[in-house]
């Protein structure tokens, strides 16, 4: 319980550095919302009551305790830009993003986890330089590129799936699933590359450990070895990896969103940045990161249940 509170505490003090970097980061942008509002004529006047209406025109730790204070308590503001209350906004685009991450977290874990397994097994076999070659190529080409490439194969030519577009999971799972595939495939497949390195790295470390050699000596099937005493104890290194990805994922898959047109947290950014919409601008860059940090506070729950050494260390 002790390793548990340490851990929320930390994760209390870093998710207020964040608030602080998200405020100051939205601040630092060029530009100033309230001439973007006041149109092609930038009327002083105009501009000092857009400005006195948003209260931009305080001082900045003043902008940001109350920001914070009405954060505390759900209320991220209302955009500039449209006047609807921002929290709003984010609560109907967060599901989208989030499907998405969990998609492309399953497919990292189905490609991901088997082939590293495959590739430490089978150290120094052509398998092993195939899979290292794979993974390789997997961290080499960016995400854009993979999603532009099934665009042209998937959509273009062979016709399976559609090339971009959203249909909600509750409308129509099928067509939701059949839209969802090729963006969630690009995401997952880069993380996959990374996952199976971190896990190969960690099997060969498992499988030169002396419990894996007295497992082995007992008589114990391969299959056994490798499953019930290697890889449990390799878990760690990739709930790690699966931790920080589903993270990144969450708060990070602006362009992959761009690319297939998925009206999630990528394209409310990117609206938000191009018209200095502070509002949403630090609203969704407040919930990525308690999305990031609650994610990594979950990691660290759950190494303890992996290793019981961990809580007592």
């Amino acid at each position: 319980m002790s390793f548990l509170l340490r851990r929320i505490m930390t994760a209390m003090l870093a998710l207020l550095l964040a608030s602080l970097v998200v405020f100051a980061g939205a601040r630092s942008l060029p530009g100033d919302p309230a001439i973007a509002l006041s149109g092609e004529g930038h009327d002083p006047t105009v501009n000092a009551v857009i400005r006195a209406k948003y209260g931009l025109d305080r001082p900045v730790p003043v902008q940001y305790a109350r920001w914070a204070a009405l954060a505390v308590r759900g209320d991220l503001g209302r955009s500039i830009r449209t006047g609807l209350p921002v929290a709003e906004m984010i609560v109907r685009r967060l599901p989208i993003t989030l499907e998405l991450a969990i998609l492309a977290t399953a497919i990292t874990i189905a490609l991901g986890v088997p082939t590293g397994v495959l590739a430490a097994t089978c150290r120094g076999r052509p398998v092993d330089y195939i899979m290292n070659g794979i993974g390789l190529f997997g961290l080499s080409v960016p995400p854009f590129w993979i999603g532009l490439v099934l665009i042209l194969v998937f959509a273009s030519t062979l016709k399976w799936l559609p090339a971009s577009g959203y249909v909600p999971l509750l409308v129509d799972p099928v067509e939701n699933l059949r839209r969802m595939m090729l963006p969630a495939f690009v995401l997952g497949s880069g993380f996959a590359a990374w996952v199976m390195r971190q896990t190969r790295s960690a099997m060969l470390e498992a499988l030169r450990s002396d419990y894996v050699r007295t497992a082995r000596a007992k008589g114990l099937p391969s299959t056994a070895v490798v499953m019930r005493h290697a890889l449990r104890n390799s878990l760690i290194t990739v709930v790690t990896v699966l931790g920080l990805e589903l993270g990144v994922l969450i708060s990070g898959s602006v362009i992959t969103e761009q690319i297939f047109l998925i009206p999630g947290f990528g394209k409310l950014i990117v609206d938000a940045v191009v018209t200095r919409d502070f509002p949403i601008i630090q609203g969704v860059a407040l919930v990525s990161a308690v999305a990031y940090i609650g994610v990594n506070l979950l990691v660290d729950a759950i190494y303890a249940r992996l290793d019981p050494r961990i809580r007592f260390a």
